[in-house]
């Protein structure tokens, strides 16, 4: 599956590209999603999805590596971004085994983790049922993807 970024912008008032999310928003804090905001969308979106991944995590199973720590979509095309902890939309499942945003929490030492919070405008209102983890909205939506972008941001304990 490939996917090629497009001019759409993803910001985050948390943190700056690169930049180190603070622990509100980890599994050493309260564990709340941090607002995100886009902008450049491209013509013709419907609706946006929103995924949280860890590709650093040491974990790696067939044809599937890292860990998912947010799966968020049927985002309607009028959102411009999410608030900070919400509870909007339609949760998908991480890896942690449940619905809804799960922060970082990289094994102690293990060294400086990031984390691609991924966007994706889509070209249709798919109305996809709860509960998908990221691989399996990935292929539902693979070809009504019109643009993506990502932020990432860092983490370490």
């Amino acid at each position: 599956m490939g996917f090629a970024l497009s001019s759409m912008q993803l910001a985050s008032s948390a943190f700056g590209a690169g930049g180190a999310i603070p622990s509100k928003h980890t599994g050493e804090g309260p564990d709340v999603s941090p607002a995100l905001t886009w902008r450049d969308v491209p013509d013709g979106t419907q609706s946006f999805a929103v995924i949280c991944h860890d590709p650093d995590a040491p974990l790696v199973t067939p044809g599937r590596y890292g860990f998912v720590h947010w799966v968020l979509y049927n985002i309607p095309a009028s959102a411009s971004g999410l608030s900070e902890g919400t509870a909007e939309h339609t949760q998908g499942t991480s890896d942690f085994g449940k619905p809804g945003y799960g922060g970082p929490m990289p094994p102690e030492g293990h060294g400086v983790h990031h984390y691609y919070f991924w966007l994706l405008a889509l070209d249709a209102d798919l109305s996809l049922p709860a509960g998908l983890g990221m691989w399996d909205l990935l292929q539902e939506v693979e070809s009504h993807v019109i643009g993506m972008n990502r932020l990432i941001g860092t983490y370490q304990r």
